[in-house]
């Protein structure tokens, strides 16, 4: 296999030494045909022996995965300056993957410093979400990008899609009988997405602070979850027909009843108890501009219009400071339309179908007799382990870059359609049509939320 190179910007930040670094070293480990050469470049005044510590520092539980990278040099640079980004494209070599471990008002401002520059064949771009601030602005991203690189050289990280998960849910829903026919309107009652985190704001005021839950989880990776789950088959897993299915999906979408005061619902945390920490309420976390209103707890239901699914709500939502992680997909079946008289109990559903992501587990919850009373129902789950998942993003995420496949990123067309699905929600927030509530640090969220998500 040859070498590829990875060249950071940003390799002096937080996200390459939490995460990038020591996912690469894993994913080496686990695949050791595979040589990188490690480029960086970042603010700090590093020299190059700098650069090798840090990474040796953050290969510190894979250290064999040294002897299959390649540590090369390291440039300080500002990548908003045209002058230094222009050095640093100068010293590129062809098929570079080229990281933006920036935020993302960085990354934007990097992209237009490279305003008429000529990358060499082959160059992958690659950055975090969220993708622009709005519809227009990340179709003004987009248009940049595009006049550097084709789509299919652009990688937009979302790291819920990685590899494992996607085709675990797909192996399940397309290559067995019994559920291809029914995943449509006739007979599911409701679709469930949701992130609950059970860690607080842990030190990421300066973005969250203007993301809020919202923008964080439910605009990029909740939207993007959603379109796999209820996308049409597509012809094959390539980049082509899984992102044209998926982008299908998107178009649809659109809050229900196209009224966000009542299919949306937002709250902020105080404070509480988590395990033996007392955590401060959200308003007083360091950082945090109250004035904002932001919220650390979002619900939205959504429509797809399409006949495989108008009329199902899809529920995405996402919080920090719960009482407990859950990340999972819940596809919920309608009732039976009879149960024969003599069967005791009326089921509320036709059964459930979850996919518990980090690590993937499926769990099938199925009506049943037996017990005492051979009559009365009850049910049980049938529980089976699908791996790692979510455990392994990262991991994923530059297996696919590295490999050069863009086909688990986000399009352009997919970013700028989740901007387009979540922007009546934040007009109706703006406008404070839709109150923000409070639920205590350490709770599963307001008293007066439903509690038929818990499963």
């Amino acid at each position: 296999m040859p070498t590829t190179t990875l060249y950071i910007l940003g390799a002096s930040g937080d996200l390459t030494s939490r995460l990038l670094l020591p996912s690469l070293a894993s994913l080496l480990c686990k695949d050791p045909k595979r040589r990188v050469q490690l480029r960086g470049s970042g603010t700090e005044d590093w020299d190059a022996g700098t650069w090798r510590s840090a990474v040796e520092k953050a290969f510190a539980d894979s250290p064999q995965a040294l002897e299959h990278v390649d540590i090369a040099d390291y440039v300080k640079a500002d990548v908003t300056d045209a002058d230094d980004v222009a050095s640093l494209v100068k010293g590129l070599g062809p098929s570079t993957v080229l990281y933006f471990a920036l935020p993302p008002a960085v990354t934007a401002a990097a992209i237009d410093a490279m305003e008429g520059l000529t990358l060499p064949e082959g160059t992958i771009l690659a950055m975090e979400k969220p993708f622009g601030e709005d519809e227009a602005s990340a179709r003004e991203l987009n248009g940049k990008l595009l006049a550097l690189v084709p789509e299919q050289q652009i990688f937009r990280v979302d790291h819920f899609l990685g590899r494992s998960t996607l085709l675990n849910l797909l192996g399940v829903r397309l290559a067995n009988r019994i559920w291809e026919p029914v995943w449509r309107a006739e007979h599911v009652q409701q679709v469930l997405i949701r992130f609950d985190e059970s860690v607080a704001l842990e030190g990421r005021a300066r973005y969250y602070d203007k993301a809020g839950a919202m923008i964080d989880m439910i605009q990029s990776h909740l939207l993007q979850v959603m379109a796999l789950v209820a996308m049409d088959p597509p012809s094959t897993l390539g980049e082509r027909d899984l992102r044209d299915a998926k982008a299908a999906v998107l178009r649809a979408t659109h809050v229900m009843g196209d009224d966000p005061a009542t299919a949306s619902r937002r709250a902020q945390y105080t404070a509480g108890t988590q395990g033996d920490r007392e955590l401060p309420s959200y308003r007083d976390e360091e950082g945090v501009d109250p004035d904002r209103q932001t919220e650390t707890l979002a619900e939205v239901t959504f429509e797809i219009a399409s006949d495989r699914w108008a009329g199902v709500p899809f529920v995405l939502r996402s919080g920090k400071a719960l009482d407990r992680k859950h990340s999972e997909i819940v596809v919920t079946f309608k009732p039976v339309r009879h149960v024969p008289p003599g069967l005791n109990g009326t089921p509320v559903d036709g059964g459930r179908l979850t996919f518990s992501l980090g690590p993937d587990e499926m769990h099938l919850r199925l009506h049943v007799t037996g017990g005492d009373d051979p009559f009365a129902l009850r049910h049980e789950d049938l529980v089976a382990d699908l791996g790692e998942g979510q455990q392994r993003s990262y991991e994923e995420v530059l297996d696919e870059l590295l490999d050069g496949d863009v086909a688990l990123s986000v399009r352009a067309d997919e970013a700028e359609e989740c901007w387009r699905i979540i922007q009546p929600i934040r007009d109706a927030w703006a406008a404070k049509a839709v109150p923000l509530e409070e639920y205590p640090a350490g709770s599963t969220g307001p008293d007066a939320w439903a509690t038929s998500h818990e499963s």
